[in-house]
């Protein structure tokens, strides 16, 4: 926290000092609760185990406080089945490491109430967040289905031998990642011709083309996964001190994004 003051990133309007006073732990589920207007269960992601924290929390809570989940992919029709309180259930997906990656997916149980969404997105602004409405349950969320469709796509050109693990990488951090930090793939389509329908006129014969050329979803596993992970331990060895100070330039750099993005104008 200390450091995020230093750097201009901490968030809020408090001091760090000032923000770490008001952080304290609890092994009473009722007294943890009590007085709260939004709960963020942050457990490991297993159903068995959020569904447990969640039969908990249903009798000692009232009829205003919103419970919410960090899960990334667990559906909330699984989740929140059988709460009393479900009107006030909903997934807000947080991105690793969320103090540098603002965004958040907001996912409502089919029974949710429309201002649970409502309440949990302004106050994910509030707090500095960037919070998306997913409007209906689907696997993966958003976020997740492209990342997957990326990787599952990666990992096919690689195991057909089109290119190297590491030169893979490059596509990414070198080219489509570096636009897509500022404008999201629609945007992109929109701004690579004379607007969307113009894109879609010129290239929309040769996507599909392309996109008929996907070959079947990956088993990571095998010879491919001994290639790939050969190549990344050879540029990051996967033992802990080389992992954290490679997630520690990682965030340093994510970091020094979030704050060029907060400076850019909007237009």
């Amino acid at each position: 926290m200390e450091l995020l003051e230093q750097s201009g990133a901490l968030k809020g309007s408090l001091g760090a000092q000032e923000q770490l006073s008001l952080i304290s732990g609890c092994s009473d589920m009722q007294k943890a609760v009590e007085g709260a207007i939004h709960i963020q269960e942050c457990v490991p992601e297993n159903l068995e185990l959020k569904k447990k924290i969640f039969v908990q929390l249903d009798p000692v809570i009232d009829d205003k406080v919103v419970i919410s989940s960090s899960s990334s992919c667990l559906l909330p029709s699984k989740l929140f089945a059988g709460l009393t309180h479900v009107k006030q259930c909903i997934v807000a997906h947080p991105v690793n490491p969320p103090y540098y990656v603002p965004l958040v997916e907001l996912v409502p149980h089919p029974e949710t109430d429309p201002s649970t969404v409502d309440r949990t997105h302004a106050l994910m602004k509030k707090i500095g967040q960037t919070p998306i409405r997913i409007q209906k349950e689907i696997d993966g969320f958003a976020l997740n289905r492209i990342q997957y469709a990326i990787i599952s796509e990666a990992w096919r050109l690689v195991d057909e031998g089109v290119v190297s693990p590491s030169d893979l990488d490059l596509v990414m951090s070198d080219g489509l990642g570096m636009r897509y930090a500022f404008v999201g793939p629609l945007e992109t389509m929109h701004l690579n011709a004379e607007g969307m329908l113009s894109y879609c006129d010129r290239y929309s014969e040769s996507m599909r083309h392309v996109l008929k050329t996907f070959g079947p979803i990956p088993e990571f596993s095998g010879a491919t996964v001994q290639k790939v992970n050969q190549a990344m331990c050879e540029k990051v060895p996967d033992d802990p001190q080389h992992l954290a100070a490679r997630r520690k330039w990682r965030d340093q750099c994510l970091l020094r994004l979030y704050k060029l993005k907060r400076e850019m104008p909007s237009e």
